[in-house]
């Protein structure tokens, strides 16, 4: 796998960067921190050689330093709203990152739900999080937020919001996902550490777009793509190049929400120590990029990646057919076309030779393989068993798993669990492989290469089922589909 970004120098200067920034304001800083800390496997697909786990692991060299507060929109509560990647609704998702957080050591101070109204969900929610000890606060609705200062700067604004009583330098904010109110809170605890007579400062930590790099870096075109839904635009920081006469990247609202920003820190701490929304950033990743070609080519595949994403959610009645056009207007902005990757075509010329969905992944040493449709193993199956083949060394024309161990299987699935489709999907044959491995040597060499799998991307004619879908992402594999199903029927499973 091709590197690009030096992880190991970014949590070096990152952890240096963030301390700095603690000491300029007296020993204590409320860091708004944005995007994922835990799994941002979006960072390790664009900045080849960045952990998805970097963040948390930088942030644990200074977890004695460190407090937790985890945000959650009361609103999210009502509507059950879920986090696309895991599934699971913002709610449960607080309990996870605070087990997470306490898991790795960390010190989980409490947890606010903003915008509250009395909600029936957000008081059950916080009857929850009483049965298990933790301390939650009530951040409130504020009207004429964000425009009218002199009333959210006042007790009838940030005033009326529950004061979090902080013990440690620094307190980190987070939340399961956008819009949850993480400036406000940390806005709020500064009006009311003030009135205290407790020096403290904010900061914020977005690692994307790279300030550093240039508008249309691929990097930064990436997280537009990403950010689609939001209407998310990167754009010269025009504050930054009127104080500094230099170019910085951020994004529209950021840059939209900064003079109020300003102002409401004037009014409460009497000057605003920031002359742009780059300054109140202290994403570091920019500096660690040793292989900008590398980095490129990672960037333009996701958004390839993203493109092939909206296709296929349109095709589920997910989204609007708008979004799709916005990607593929960011494609040709960006000069991606679908010929950077060769497994599109692979598996659209295997499905034309078979008759049957297909599919093709590109390995790290650029080998493109395929994976055809049986009567016993579905296309990811297939593919799967053919490139732990291939990585273990092993002859294209050995069998892994024996037909005598999956046919019984395929005879179990239709006559007994009463599916129509005999085939064994992806998980199947991972639990076949390696019930096989016991006895059989090359099973057992193909158990071994798997790890390799990771970071490498596939391709299918038709889109995976979600079962498939799931395993392969739990291997690291990179998948997009034609935006098709095999059938055409109404329910899709």
């Amino acid at each position: 796998m091709k590197i690009g970004f030096d992880n190991s120098e970014y949590m070096s200067i990152q952890s240096e960067c963030i301390r700095e920034r603690i000491s300029q304001f007296g020993g204590k800083l409320y860091l708004e921190f944005g995007g994922k800390l835990f799994d941002d496997n979006h960072a390790s697909r664009v900045l080849p050689g960045f952990e998805p786990d970097s963040k948390i692991r930088m942030l644990a060299t200074m977890k004695d330093e460190a407090e937790i507060v985890v945000v959650i929109n009361a609103e999210d509560i009502e509507k059950n709203k879920i986090r696309g990647d895991l599934g699971i609704t913002y709610d449960d998702d607080v309990l996870r990152l605070i087990d997470a957080f306490k898991g790795m050591g960390f010190y989980v101070g409490s947890v606010v739900v903003t915008r509250y109204r009395a909600q029936s969900g957000a008081d059950k929610f916080r009857e929850k999080l009483a049965t298990f000890g933790i301390k939650s606060f009530i951040h409130y609705d504020i009207p004429g937020y964000p425009s009218d200062i002199a009333g959210i700067v006042s007790e009838n604004g940030y005033g009326k919001n529950e004061y979090i009583k902080t013990e440690r330098p620094l307190v980190v904010v987070t939340a399961p996902g956008p819009g949850s109110g993480k400036m406000a809170v940390c806005l709020s605890q500064l009006y009311h550490e003030n009135k205290r007579g407790i020096k403290a400062g904010y900061a914020k930590f977005e690692t994307f777009p790279i300030w550093n790099l240039a508008l249309k870096h691929p990097v930064n075109v990436a997280y537009e793509s990403a950010t689609a839904d939001l209407d998310d635009v990167n754009m010269i920081d025009p504050f930054h190049l009127d104080a500094y006469g230099k170019t910085a990247v951020n994004y529209n609202r950021d840059v939209e929400i900064f003079p109020v920003l300003r102002a409401m820190m004037e009014k409460m701490l009497g000057e605003c120590p920031y002359k742009s929304p780059t300054d109140m950033g202290v994403n570091m990743a920019g500096f660690c990029i040793f292989d900008d070609d590398a980095v490129r080519e990672a960037a333009n595949m996701e958004i390839l990646r993203r493109y092939y994403t909206a296709a296929q959610d349109y095709a589920k009645l997910c989204i609007s057919e708008s979004l799709v056009h916005k990607h593929e207007l960011i494609m040709q902005q960006a000069g991606v076309t679908k010929e950077i990757f060769p497994a599109i075509a692979a598996s659209l010329k295997k499905e034309d030779q078979t008759g049957m969905p297909a599919g093709a992944m590109v390995l790290h040493d650029g080998t493109i393989l395929t994976g055809k449709t049986s009567d016993l193993l579905g296309a990811s199956a297939a593919l799967f068993l053919n490139a732990v083949k291939k990585l273990a060394g092993i002859d294209d024309n050995i069998d892994l798993i024996s037909a005598e161990v999956i046919e019984p299987i395929c005879k179990m699935k239709t006559g007994v669990l009463g599916n129509r489709n005999p085939r064994l999907h992806s998980d199947e044959v991972l639990i076949a492989l390696a019930a096989s491995s016991v006895t059989s040597e090359y099973a057992k060499r193909a158990m071994d290469a798997i790890p390799l799998l990771r970071g490498c991307d596939a391709h299918f004619s038709v889109i995976l089922s979600a079962v498939d879908e799931k395993t392969y992402k739990k291997l690291g594999i990179n998948v997009t589909s034609e935006p098709k199903y095999e059938h055409r029927t109404l329910y899709h499973k």
